[in-house]
């Protein structure tokens, strides 16, 4: 009878947290503070993403680097090696290789790296302080990327060479992405534009101005955020359809079970499409307390085992199993 109570009291308890935000912080942020570190400001964590393919996630806490969880943010452990440092500005700020193992930290008020074999391996770049960027993950070391910072009046910077050095190819931009080292596209809020030379001219290419910060490329394919609806480029950024109908979100899309499974973050909460953005429905609320803009929260997802996550400057970070 105590085993059959026991059953069904952890029953209940699973039945009451389904579908809801529970933090997965709270560990790290204690180990920290017992080992006598200080959490930088705003304090608590600052940054998360997950591998969509077998569902690590990496969550950054601030000025203590980039920590691992393998077993759904049960536990996790700190994996830089001090490579890592300051915080994810912007829910743009890492980049996970869809294709899984690889990731960019583009990091503000600290240290900025590339990830590899499942964070065995940081390559750190010499430029940092940076508020969000895209990598050519077709390659094959990922040397090609572009690079925001706003502090520098929206100068724009690309490198080749993994970070070893960078070129600034303008200001006055607020959104950026790269299919490779010669299909660059930006937009100053007018459209979007592309450079095949480096940067140093640009075309306009389309007249939807982008809403997300930075493009989300996976297996060719281009993903931007807009008012319209989901740009979509399948041909490095030389033509833009929209995809699907409008939603009103400020991150993602962050990638499913494959290109047309989209997850994305709006005021409402997080919305997804199944059907590259013909239809949208509502999985459940931005955690409490969670703004609904671009500086701040970071989500991600593994479709997998079908979890959320979400982190956010200054407060604690949560998953949500569906």
């Amino acid at each position: 009878m105590k085993l059959l109570n026991l059953l069904c009291a952890l029953a209940f308890v699973s039945a009451a947290v389904a579908g809801e935000w529970t933090p997965i912080s709270d560990g790290v942020l204690a180990k920290i503070t017992s080992d006598g570190k200080k959490i930088g400001w705003p304090g608590a964590t600052g940054g998360i993403t997950v591998d969509r393919t077998n569902g690590d996630v990496y969550m950054v806490v601030c000025d203590n680097g980039l920590w691992k969880s393998s077993d759904k943010g049960a536990n996790f452990e700190r994996i830089d090696g001090g490579k890592i440092g300051g915080r994810c500005e912007t829910g743009f700020a890492l980049e996970m290789d869809p294709a899984g193992k690889r990731m960019m930290c583009f990091m503000i008020y600290g240290a900025s790296a590339l990830l590899t074999d499942s964070g065995k391996t940081f390559a750190p770049s010499k430029l940092s302080h940076l508020d969000f960027g895209t990598v050519d993950w077709s390659e094959p070391e990922a040397k090609t990327m572009i690079a925001f910072k706003h502090e520098a009046g929206g100068e724009v910077f690309v490198t080749k060479d993994a970070g070893a050095t960078w070129t600034s190819v303008g200001k006055g931009f607020k959104s950026i992405g790269l299919f490779d080292a010669n299909s660059l596209v930006a937009s100053k809020g007018e459209g979007i534009v592309r450079s095949t030379d480096g940067g140093t001219t640009w075309t306009k290419v389309s007249d939807i101005a982008p809403v997300g910060l930075a493009l989300r490329v996976m297996n060719g394919t281009g993903h931007w955020l807009s008012a319209k609806g989901m740009l979509v480029s399948k041909d490095k950024g030389a033509t833009w359809t929209v995809s699907g109908t409008p939603v009103k979100a400020f991150a993602g899309p962050f990638f499913g079970k494959d290109a047309n499974h989209w997850i994305v973050a709006a005021k409402d909460g997080l919305q997804e499409s199944t059907d590259a953005g013909a239809t949208w429905t509502t999985v459940c609320p931005l955690p409490t307390g969670y703004p609904a803009g671009i500086v701040g929260p970071n989500f991600g997802y593994d479709p997998t085992a079908n979890i959320l996550y979400a982190a956010c400057m200054g407060k604690p970070a949560y998953k949500l199993a569906r």
